[in-house]
């Protein structure tokens, strides 16, 4: 039976695919107030200019393609049972191969009708320009299939599940600081190996071993850890 390998990555990871990061000196945020467009205060004022920015984070998505730290994680899946949970709402990982995805703030590609939950749409490079578009079919209004700040995290119950069932876990392309996602260190069984992948580290509980690199060079040193020990 193979080892659950379960992975939890952040902005760093799409960030040599040129997906612009919030928290970066020239990231999103030094443009956009974060209140105004990605909370839920700021969708009920202004639900045009939330999908105004939304829609043109697709546009961008869609000119993007996953990077080797993306493909090598799909790479360790003939060794490993890999789990991925991601804060990042870009399907980078869906299109480069991986099986297991659990996105903990949503997912950029769809919208949801605000009547009823269920009923969530995927956009595509064909229809992206009719998401600006603020109802569905059914006459109802929609809103972007993401987590904004003020709501809560419905997916981070089940992401404590499968941290707490690894016999692996790996961080990668986080600062750690943005939470309940940077929570999930503490939830790892005693003794069970942890790696941290990031050009820049947060500090880390003693026995997780950093490798102070970006994504794609830390996923390559990380497959060589672990294929070997196989």
């Amino acid at each position: 039976m193979k080892k659950k390998l379960v992975i939890s990555t952040g902005a760093g990871i799409s960030a040599e695919s040129g997906i612009s990061t919030f928290r970066d000196t020239d990231g999103l945020w030094e443009k956009y107030p974060v209140m105004d467009v990605a909370s839920a205060d700021g969708f009920a004022r202004n639900p045009a200019l939330v999908h105004e920015f939304y829609n043109a984070r697709r546009k961008h998505l869609l000119t993007t393609e996953p990077n080797d730290a993306h493909r090598g994680l799909v790479d360790l899946e003939e060794y490993f049972d890999v789990q991925i949970i991601t804060q990042n709402v870009d399907d980078l990982h869906e299109r480069a191969g991986s099986a297991n995805i659990l996105h903990l703030h949503g997912e950029l590609m769809k919208i949801r009708s605000m009547k009823d939950e269920s009923r969530v749409y995927q956009l595509t490079a064909e229809n992206i320009e009719t998401s600006i578009n603020t109802r569905d079919e059914y006459g109802d209004p929609v809103r972007p299939h993401i987590v904004f700040f003020q709501e809560a995290v419905p997916n981070i119950e089940p992401a404590i599940d499968m941290v707490q069932e690894a016999d692996i876990f790996v961080v990668i392309g986080t600062s750690l600081n943005v939470y309940p996602a940077a929570g999930l260190l503490s939830y790892v069984r005693r003794g069970v190996p942890v790696y941290y992948i990031d050009p820049n580290p947060a500090k880390v509980p003693p026995g997780v071993e950093v490798l102070p690199m970006v994504a794609t060079e830390g996923v390559k040193a990380l497959k060589e850890k672990l294929i070997g020990k196989c």
